[in-house]
This record gives structure tokens, sequence and C-alpha cells, in this order.
């Protein structure tokens, strides 16, 4: 195994900057090591060595010109729902398997202003919607850490090939705790940032008032690093903040001397799995032992969540996706005698189950007659979510919360895939933020008895990414579980 690939973006910046490494031999690398692992963990749709080739050509020469940035010659892998020009972007699937976008999303501009090289597109469950990577249209990705079980979802190709060593960092997208819950399950460094904190111009929409792209890396401060590169306002995007953008590596001290740490009584439920517990407590020991203190508190509205993401997604979901229908562009179906069944013989062929069950669901709950004891209904349980973490961060005192990331470890393939609402409550810990609009990460905190990855979630007002990052950067000294590769069988 090469080197090369073990090593974090803060020490691939350092040999390329000493020119002990050339971004092409650091891209291969990661080529090579996709080519040996890929097949088993299958994280990646679409591989682009060519395009990795151009890239790592461009970032040689600005390397020699002196005109660096953080990410220049630093390859990176791309969720398969953040448009990429010239190169599909498909969902994972089928209504979108040959689509090549025209144009990029504002992220990967804002990759390609800094040099950073792109090594293909990330599996995730179709239209991101799934929380285990197994709905997918074309593969299932598999945990690192165990191949008989998941990554986690909808990021699960982000988080396994970081954690897989397929790549030194990735994108995903977080609607319900889509980089947290993967993150955790995969053993690396995952983060939501604040709703508007990063630009949404070119990433496919699922639920536009809670969809946000984060980055998922080996260690928090890579996860510094990426956040930073990708963070500012865009004029393309309605819903971006208009707020300056940090050095979030500055915030990266050891000691948490001052801070205050609340723990909500809500998150620690019958049912969480006991190793979470023990080793969520233990996140909360090391946040202790760095000069936090902790304090219990209560967000109230935390058990309706579920419930009022689950109208409210699947509604803007039904809306968005209504674009699909065989006209302009993606998948159109070769069987129809007219306009209408054009449309549904498109839709019925291009969309998978779950996909199908979250139109249906959000169309009803939109329909006429349903939508004040529906959507208004959830958007209001939303609001007292959203005053509930209002509350607990204005009069308490905290500046972070610790909770869970997922009540489980990661589970076995197949296991909940009969279940959706099983499979809906993988998210119970997560969702909440989303509604919120808040940054939260989750972070590697430490193992189960099955030796399986697992985080601890850390939760900020909004825009205080920094605090978010101080906190986890002072967890990751205590744990030691961050750079650690898994031994892929």
């Amino acid at each position: 195994m090469n080197e090369l690939i073990t090593f974090p973006i803060s020490k691939l910046q350092s040999l390329l900057s000493d020119r002990e490494v050339s971004p092409s031999e650091i891209a291969s690398a990661y080529l090579e090591r996709i080519e040996a692992v890929d097949p088993t963990v299958q994280a990646y749709i679409t591989v682009t060595p060519g395009v990795a080739e151009e890239d790592a050509k461009a970032a040689l020469n600005r390397l020699k010109d002196g005109g660096t940035a953080p990410l220049t010659g630093i390859p990176l892998g791309i969720k398969d729902l953040i448009c990429t020009k010239g190169t599909r972007t498909t969902c994972a699937s089928r209504m979108l398997e040959n689509f090549v976008p025209p144009y990029n999303a504002t992220v990967m501009d804002m990759l390609n202003s800094q040099g950073a090289v792109m090594l293909g597109k990330l599996n995730m469950d179709e239209f991101a919607m799934g929380s285990s990577t197994e709905n997918s249209a074309f593969m299932k990705t598999r945990n690192p850490w165990d191949t008989k079980r998941i990554p986690g979802g909808s990021s699960g190709g982000s988080a396994a090939a970081v954690a897989a060593g397929e790549c030194p960092a990735s994108l995903g997208s977080d609607t319900g705790g889509s980089i947290r819950q993967p993150a955790s399950h995969c053993g690396v460094v995952g983060m939501k940032p604040t709703y508007g904190r990063v630009s949404r111009f070119g990433l496919v929409a699922f639920a536009s008032s809670l969809d946000q792209i984060g980055p998922l890396t080996r260690d928090v401060t890579d996860c510094a690093i990426l956040l930073e590169a990708i963070s500012g306002h865009d004029p393309r995007d309605s819903t971006s903040a208009d707020m300056p953008v940090p050095c979030y590596r500055d915030a990266l001290k050891e000691g948490l001397k001052g801070m205050v740490v609340g723990v909500p009584s809500e998150y620690f439920v019958k049912g969480l799995d006991p190793d979470v517990e023990n080793v969520v407590q233990k996140g909360i020991e090391y946040l202790e032992k760095q000069g936090a203190s902790i304090r219990e508190v209560s967000l109230p509205h935390t058990e309706y969540a579920v419930a009022a993401y689950y109208i409210i997604a699947p509604a803007e979901a039904s809306s968005n996706l209504s674009r699909y229908d065989g006209v302009k562009y993606g998948h159109r179906s070769s069987n129809y005698a007219n306009l209408m069944e054009m449309y549904q013989s498109t839709r019925s062929e291009g969309f998978g189950d779950e996909v199908k069950r979250r139109i249906m669901i959000g169309t009803y709950c939109l329909s006429a007659g349903y939508y004040d004891a529906y959507y208004k209904k959830a958007s209001q349980v939303r609001t007292l979510i959203m005053q509930d973490f209002k509350k607990v961060f204005q009069e308490t005192g905290c500046h972070v919360l610790a909770t869970p990331v997922a009540p489980t470890p990661a589970f076995g393939i197949g296991d909940k895939t009969g279940d959706p609402l099983q499979m809906y409550l993988s998210d119970i810990f997560t969702i909440p933020v989303n509604l919120a609009g808040l940054p939260a990460l989750s972070v590697p905190c430490g193992f189960s008895k099955d030796n399986l990855p697992i985080g601890l979630q850390l939760v900020a007002d909004h825009f205080q990414e920094e605090t978010l990052l101080q906190a986890a950067y002072n967890v990751e000294l205590m744990a030691g579980c961050c750079n650690k590769l898994p031994e892929i069988k």
C-alpha cells in the first residue's frame, strides 16, 4: 500500500510545498487504491482518471508559479448529486444515469479555483433519500470496517471512500443527517455547516430548505481546511448567507476552558445501543477533561422531529422531483402512446422504490384539503424545534451540545430494507439539526465491541463553526481515533 494514501490533507500540503511529491504522484496513488479496493467497497459510481490527470497537471503548474492555495494538488471525491461540468452526475438514479451537466456547482468552481484534483463521483442513496446507501440504482456501498455492514447514508460513498483510503477527503450533502451519520459509521469526520454557509447552486435538490453541502475528512484539521474552501456567499443561491468566512484552522487550539457543553436529556433514550451510549459518554468526559463544563439541558420537542421531517422533506422532494418528466433531460421511457403515458412510464422506470414512496407521501401532504393538516402543522413543529435550540444557546450559556449521532453502530446490509420506519429512525438524533438550520459534526470517538466506529455529534449555534471545530479538535486529541485505515476484507 502506497504510504501517500495514509496522509491527511495537512501532511500532503507540506509534501507538495516542499516538492517532495507531485500532484500526479498523489493522484496516481489514490487511483491505484481505488482500483485495488473499490470492487469490494463500491464507493465510486464514476472514476475520472482523465480529469484527475488534467487537474494534477494544472496543479503542478500552479505550484511552479507559486500561486498555491490550501487544496492545490489535493485529490477529492465528490458525491454524485453535485454538478460537475463534463462529468456525469447521476444522483445514483436511473432517471439521470446518462446526465452530463453543462455547468459546475459553485463548490466545484471554488475547488477548481484552488487547484484541487477530482478523482470521481461517489455513490449515494438515490436522490439522497436513504440512511444506508442501499437505495442506489447501481450498487450497494459497503462499510470498510466490516463489508457486511452499511456505511450509512445518504453520503455513504463519500464516507466509505475516505475511510477506505480511496480519497483523503470528499464532499457530501446533509438533509437529515446524511453527512454525520455515515461519518460516524465509517470513523471519519463529517460536518453539516449552517444552512446558507455553503452555496447550494448546482446541488441537485432533494429538500431545498434542509439540504446543505459539507466535508468528510480524515481529521478535524482537514475538515477546517475543506470547509473554508467551499464556504462563502454566492449570488446564484438565494439562500446563501452574505457573511465573512473565518480562517477555521485558527480555531483548532488545545483546551476548552470557559466552554459550556450542553447534554440534551432527550437524546439519551430507551433503545440507544449500550456501545453508543458508552462511547458518547466517554466523548463528553473528554470535553470535560479538556476544560469544558458540562450541563444537562432539555430540547422538549425533539420527539416530534422525525414526524415533522418526514412531512417537510417528502413535500419538498415531491415539488423538486416533478421536473423529471422525460421532456427536457434525463431518462425518457420508450413505452408510451401519449403524453400522459410518457410521464407515467418515465417516472415509473426512472425512480426507485424509496424515491417513489417519498414523492407519494409528499404529494399527499401538499394536496388540497391536507396541506394545513400536514405540511403547515409540520412547519409549526419545526418552529418549536428551532426555538428549543435558540433557548438552549441563548439562555443556558451553552456553546456546544454533545449527543449521539445514530442509535446504533453500523447495521447489517439488508437488515432494515423491509422496514422503512426503522430506517427513518436511524436519523432520529441528526434530523432536529437540519430542521433548525444549525451546524453540526460527527467526530470519531471510539469503537463498539465489534470494532465498529462510533462518532460523537457536536452541535453549535448558527454560524458558530469555529466553536464546533475547536470542541471537535479537543475530542480528537483525547480519543485518538482519526486517521486509522481499516483492513478491508
